[in-house]
């Protein structure tokens, strides 16, 4: 990925993100597993696998992505902007597997989402709903 999220996870954060998330019913889309220091993050209908980062310790503690790639099989996944596919990533860690509200990220995807679309008035939630899916405990 040309774009990396910048943030620096926690070390709770770290221990939580290693446990990962499966999807609980079909309103959720994400499954997360880690494995080593790579998080995969797959869409949970398909199984298809979507973004793999490599997570680094930070001097001082706390954890970052080094690295990260992301699927560009238009049939598999249909993002094709980096800014949008850094969001997601950071956004599915985040509100996803930690389950924080992340607003400030969720403004972000659906700014882009409209932009980049022709449906620039969709409501916000329906946009996201479209990307992230719901956690049975939101």
């Amino acid at each position: 990925m040309a774009q990396l999220p910048q943030r620096i996870w926690s070390d709770d954060d770290w221990e939580q993100i290693q446990r990962g998330y499966a999807s609980q019913d079909m309103d959720e889309k994400w499954d997360v597993f880690v494995e080593g220091k790579v998080v995969f993050l797959h869409r949970s209908w398909t199984g298809y696998g979507v973004f793999a980062a490599t997570f680094a310790p930070v001097d001082g503690g706390g954890w970052r992505i080094a690295s990260a790639v992301v699927e560009r099989d238009a049939e598999r996944y249909g993002g094709t902007d980096d800014a949008y596919d850094c969001i997601m990533l950071e956004l599915v860690i985040t509100a996803i597997v930690l389950g924080k509200p992340a607003s400030d990220l969720r403004s972000k995807l659906v700014e882009l989402t409209r932009r980049k679309s022709r449906s620039a008035d969709s409501p916000a939630g329906l946009i996201q709903h479209s990307a992230l899916g719901l956690r049975s405990d939101s």
